[in-house]
């Protein structure tokens, strides 16, 4: 089983900027893909970021030249930077993860954290 605890949210201005964190824990081998997704009110869950054990990444095309992605595998924790914000980012931001050596793999998800973009 692996847990995830995210920080880092909260309330900030246009054109502000934040810094999420998410930290694995728990009974596995080895944490491979993890990501953020955000859900919006009244919307679906979307991927925001992804990054691979070996450090590829994906990023959603409203995020792209203004998140970036990163990752500490000593650490098995993951950061998102976040620049630029705009009122339209404002969500709660979930981190997720896939590991080997558990049982189930994945996905495995963190309790969330808000990010309110606002004037």
């Amino acid at each position: 089983q692996v847990q995830l605890v995210e920080s880092g949210g909260g309330l900030v201005q246009p054109g502000g900027s934040l810094r999420l964190s998410c930290a694995a824990s728990g009974r596995f081998f080895r944490i491979t893909s993890m990501g953020w997704y955000r859900q919006a009110p009244g919307k679906q869950r979307e991927l925001v970021a992804a990054i691979e054990s070996g450090g590829s990444t994906n990023y959603a095309d409203s995020v792209k030249g203004r998140f970036t992605i990163s990752r500490d595998n000593a650490k098995n924790t993951i950061y998102l930077q976040m620049n630029s914000l705009k009122p339209e980012d404002t969500a709660v931001y979930y981190c997720n993860a896939w590991a080997t050596g558990t049982n189930p793999t994945g996905p495995y998800w963190g309790q969330g954290t808000q990010v309110t973009v606002s004037s």
